[in-house]
């Protein structure tokens, strides 16, 4: 019976965390989203040549 209540405990903790975290991130700034934020290391934007010697 103690693991049942560790299990429950424990999923209530996580489940507590994701809802602070989506709250937060619903909160935040509407000029990005996760999809954009997860697709900028993707971007083919021209970098700037390096000045080599």
């Amino acid at each position: 019976m103690d693991v049942l209540a560790l299990t429950i405990l424990v999923s209530s903790c996580l489940a507590g965390i994701f809802v602070v975290c989506f709250a937060i991130e619903s909160r935040r700034g509407r000029r990005s989203s996760i999809e954009r934020d997860s697709l900028l290391p993707l971007d083919d934007a021209p970098s700037k040549p390096r000045n080599r010697p």
